[in-house]
């Protein structure tokens, strides 16, 4: 089990959670914005969203992804992976909100965001990493967790001992950066029992990776 570092962050005077791990940059706020603005937000996304339920193809198969999804960006910023790609839609009034202030708390910028509605423990986010070609050399992703708790799985694309595994809890935020995409993958096992759960990862799009 790895150790934790505790710091004080710099970016919003609240302590967040360095999680150390090799060959990765991740810190993780359990209360990153306040717990009743996030309960707004929450049923606010869920009604005023245009969720789309993809559709991806395995080894020749076209399967459903368990899990509706919204991708928001700045105009012409396409989003493709897992062999599906994805038109981005207007930002929203209040994702928009949401970003800016994200932006102001963390000193970084982002032109997109992909939105994950977890309807129940059934919906889930198998292994991957967030490596495509269009997210650049070491990106930042700023992932927001608003409604239920989920479980967050890691494991290292290489040494397969190294794994770790943290709930991502309402309001809270987890901040992946460096190396962290190229050596690790991540997932959002099914859960009996879940709560409803909205995702929001914000990241970079550069157009001409």
């Amino acid at each position: 089990m790895p150790n934790k570092q505790y710091q004080t962050s710099l970016f919003n005077n609240k302590t967040s959670e360095r999680i150390n791990l090799p060959d990765a940059d991740i810190y993780y706020w359990s209360e990153f914005f306040d717990q009743s603005r996030g309960l707004q937000w929450f049923d606010n996304l869920v009604g005023r969203t245009n969720w789309r339920q993809e559709t991806i193809t395995i080894y020749g198969k076209q399967h459903r992804v368990p899990r509706l999804s919204c991708w928001m960006a700045d105009a012409g910023l396409d989003y493709s992976y897992s062999n599906m790609t994805m038109q981005p839609e207007l930002w929203s009034e209040q994702v928009l909100a949401i970003k800016s202030e994200l932006e102001q708390k963390l000193k970084l910028s982002f032109n997109s965001v992909l939105i994950n509605y977890y309807r129940d423990g059934q919906d889930s986010n198998g292994w991957h990493a967030d490596d495509e070609i269009e997210l650049g050399v070491n990106p930042i992703i700023a992932s927001m967790s608003l409604g239920g708790s989920r479980d967050f799985h890691l494991k290292h694309k290489i040494d397969k001992q190294l794994k770790y595994s943290i709930a991502l809890e309402h309001g809270s935020l987890l901040l992946m950066q460096g190396k962290t995409q190229a050596c690790w993958q991540h997932q959002i096992p099914k859960r009996v029992n879940a709560e409803p759960r909205i995702n929001l990862t914000f990241r970079t799009i550069y157009k001409n990776s």
